[in-house]
Formats: structure tokens, C-alpha cells, sequence
């Protein structure tokens, strides 16, 4: 039997709460989408200042002057000593260090830089076998020069080259031939020059 009643009408405040509830749907997803947006402009932002400073700072490393080298050069050897100088600018004094191994103390140049055998050639014949004949000393040598763009000071590791000469009535001598710079040291150098020499 079909019902002639008419429909009922929902109550306006269910209308109501429902599209109260429609709207706060669509209004926390509005806030959200906003909220990611405002933190993907902040990192972005942040990423922005963050590379400008990266690279402001690459380039002032650029600009930055590297420290020029001393770098001693020999002018006399071939003997019992070799006299060296810095080759672009005015050396004022030197401090040299020999192997720990050697047992021989530190030696300093003013004025006259000249390495003389004599510092350590009875330690290094003792040190070395008799058939040794030509080799290199490594040494630590810290420089203080003057040059044009102001005062230097350098330590760098060197090779002192010589040659054994045997002799008939003496025994063997030390003769001095040359000064090769090996590498910038880090300090005094002493650690690494231990590292270098073994006899």
C-alpha cells in the first residue's frame, strides 16, 4: 500500500551542521596546502643564501695571495760546505735540523748560509755501511727572508746531496754537492724529517 505521506524535510540545523563540517574540510586542506608552501619558500630561501655564501667565500679564497716560497737555492758546493741563498728575496737567517737518528743538534745561519760537512759528517760515516758512496740527507730548514711584498718565514723539508769519497790514509770524507727542496713541512718539520731518513 503506498504511502501518501510526504517526505520530511531534514531539520535546517543538520543542513547546517553539515555544511559546517564541508567547509572545515575544505578549510584544513587550504591551511595545509598554504603551510607547505610557506616551508618550501623558506628552504628554498635558505638554499639561495646559503650557496651565495658558498660561493662568496670560494671567491675570496680565489682572491686570497698564496704565501710565496722561499726556496733556497745553492751557489758554491762541491766540498766541505755549501753556501746557499733564497732566491727572490733577502735572507736573514736560517734555523737547521738534522735527523733524530743522527744525534745532531740544530745549527743556525746570520748573515753568511753555508752548511758546513763538518756539522754532521762523523755522524753520518758512523750511521751509514762503508760501501755507501753517493745519498741524501734530509733536513728542516726554517727561512726568514725579506722581500718586496713584506717579511717571510718558511720551514721545507731539503735534501742535502753528497758523495763519500774514500781516502787512503784518512778514511772516508763527506763532500757537500748540492740543495734540493723536497716539500713545505708542516711545524718544525722534525716529525716528518724523522719519517724521511732511515739509514
Amino acid at each position: 500500500m503506498p504511502s501518501d505521506l510526504p517526505e520530511i524535510p531534514e531539520a535546517p540545523s543538520e543542513k547546517a551542521a553539515e555544511s559546517a563540517r564541508i567547509r572545515r574540510r575544505w578549510l584544513s586542506l587550504g591551511e595545509t596546502v598554504a603551510v607547505v608552501a610557506v616551508v618550501i619558500s623558506a628552504l628554498t630561501l635558505w638554499n639561495n643564501y646559503d650557496e651565495r655564501k658558498s660561493a662568496e667565500a670560494e671567491r675570496s679564497a680565489e682572491k686570497a695571495p698564496t704565501p710565496k716560497s722561499i726556496g733556497l737555492i745553492a751557489t758554491d758546493a762541491g766540498g766541505a760546505g755549501l753556501d746557499f741563498k733564497a732566491a727572490d728575496c733577502a735572507l736573514q737567517s736560517t734555523d737547521i735540523r738534522f735527523p733524530a737518528a743522527l744525534g745532531v743538534g740544530p745549527e743556525s745561519t746570520v748573515l753568511k748560509h753555508r752548511i758546513e760537512a763538518d756539522w754532521f759528517e762523523s755522524a753520518l760515516l758512523k750511521a751509514l755501511d762503508k760501501d755507501v758512496r753517493d745519498g741524501r740527507l734530509p733536513v728542516a730548514i726554517t727561512s726568514r727572508c725579506e722581500a718586496a711584498d713584506g717579511p717571510r718565514t718558511e720551514t721545507a723539508i731539503y735534501d742535502i746531496v753528497y758523495h763519500i769519497q774514500s781516502r787512503a790514509i784518512l778514511g772516508r770524507t763527506l763532500k757537500l754537492r748540492g740543495l734540493i727542496r723536497r716539500k713545505a713541512a708542516q711545524e718544525d718539520g722534525l716529525s716528518e724529517l724523522d719519517g724521511l731518513w732511515k739509514p
